[in-house]
């Protein structure tokens, strides 16, 4: 890759990107972290160098954000790369753009581990996953001569560069709101020193999940809600009545049902609800409402209205040209009171592909998100080389949600290797 010409593009945000930067604050932070695993420790200087090569290839990262009268807007970064530094402090922190080149993401290390920290406002995980993947991949060109000999350099065929406002595209007029925004039962309790985030990773073999889903008759997805939801209903409503549902926010990957292959976010939230009207519900009952929730969210016709509906308010003539500090402080207003409709959030991106000249290096990837207001407690799940690593994020002092969580998973069958940040060690 050769030394590109300064160039200087802008482009809008897409329209679940405008939400962010209007609520993102240093406690609910928008950043989220994917992570690899190498087969050696990580050398810094290389990991720049990478990081230096592909920026500029990739421009739904290569930008910096500024503020315009009516929205914020994505204009090209002509400044160095972020500087690579090795892992101080905690996951998913803010992101304070001018120390960091006024690049919305950074990048980190520890040990054999590479982290890549975005802000939401950028993209979803698919673009997050292109971009550290090829950024492991120019790692390790350089760190090994004979890989580089196979392997040219540049962004390999998978990768996408496509920066389409899918949402846009694919809109269709619509009145219907789609969300509801009912409170939901919130986990609370004693939290962690401010600024802390507990993280517990689970590993697990990818088969034994699928052969537990098999045996309930749902996806890996509605297994690991049902989990959640149980977990959540046993540990913090102890198996009794509550005025209040158990929701739990899922994020849905649009690009299937749409065609799509852009790198920004394309995804919008469905919400599994689990009402606990009577006690003692066993978990096949909780996973049977869960299992009907979600398949009855997620069809193209139901995810069109939600994302139509968010569209149609972006469009609309008479705020179009309202001035963006007004539209700030109603989206912050429509975003706490919609927040509180939800208990908790899991996502998953899903299963990561390497190509195989260098799947021998790359051992293991994680991902963990932020929590927000209302959810001090989230999943997040990705699978690579037949394994499934589920993680949680908290900033709650007491794990007894993630300790029946993999218990029930350990009583299906399904064995767990569990990893931790140490926070709850301390």
């Amino acid at each position: 890759m050769g030394k590109k010409a300064k160039k200087t593009n802008w482009q809008k945000l897409d329209n679940t990107a405008n939400l962010f930067p209007a609520i993102a604050t240093h406690t609910m932070t928008n950043v989220y972290r994917i992570s690899v695993d190498l087969d050696e420790e990580i050398d810094r200087k290389i990991l720049q160098k990478a990081l230096d090569m592909i920026l500029p290839e990739i421009d739904t990262f290569n930008v910096h954000m500024r503020k315009g009268v009516f929205w914020y807007y994505f204009e090209t970064n002509n400044k160095r790369a972020p500087f690579v530094e090795i892992e101080n402090d905690y996951p998913c922190r803010y992101i304070e753009p001018y120390p960091n080149n006024n690049y919305l993401f950074r990048v980190t290390y520890y040990k054999k581990r590479i982290n890549l920290e975005v802000f939401h406002v950028l993209a979803d995980g698919m673009g997050g996953i292109n971009f550290l993947r090829e950024l492991a991949y120019q790692y390790l060109r350089i760190k090994h001569p004979e890989l580089a000999q196979q392997e040219r350099d540049g962004l390999s065929d998978a990768t996408s560069l496509n920066t389409e406002d899918s949402y846009l595209k694919n809109y269709r007029k619509s009145h219907a709101k789609g969300y509801k925004t009912a409170r939901a039962f919130e986990v609370k309790g004693e939290k962690l020193f401010a600024g802390e985030l507990g993280v517990i990773h689970g590993i697990m073999p990818l088969e034994d999940v699928k052969k537990v889903c098999k045996h309930f008759g749902v996806s890996i997805n509605e297994y690991l809600v049902g989990v959640m939801t149980y977990s959540i209903y046993c540990e913090c409503l102890h198996k009794q009545l509550s005025a209040r549902p158990v929701v739990t926010c899922v994020p849905v990957n649009l690009r299937p049902f749409f065609n799509s292959m852009t790198t920004r976010n394309f995804f919008v939230m469905v919400s599994s609800l689990f009402e606990a009207d009577k006690d003692d519900y066993t978990f096949e009952e909780v996973l049977a409402k869960v299992k009907d929730s979600l398949r009855s969210q997620i069809n193209k016709e139901h995810l069109e209205e939600l994302f139509s509906y968010n569209v149609s308010n972006q469009k609309n003539i008479f705020l179009r040209f309202v001035p963006f500090f007004i539209k700030k402080l109603a989206m912050r207003f429509v975003y706490r009171s919609s927040a509180k409709a939800g208990t908790t959030t899991l996502t998953n991106i899903g299963s990561i592909d390497i190509d195989d000249a260098y799947k021998d290096y790359i051992k293991r990837f994680y991902t963990m998100i932020s929590v927000s207001t209302g959810q001090n407690i989230k999943g997040a799940v990705v699978s690579y080389n037949g394994e499934l690593v589920f993680t949680f994020t908290s900033i709650l002092a007491d794990v007894s949600v993630q300790r029946c969580f993999f218990s029930l998973l350990a009583q299906h069958g399904i064995e767990v290797t569990i990893e931790s940040n140490g926070v709850y060690y301390e």
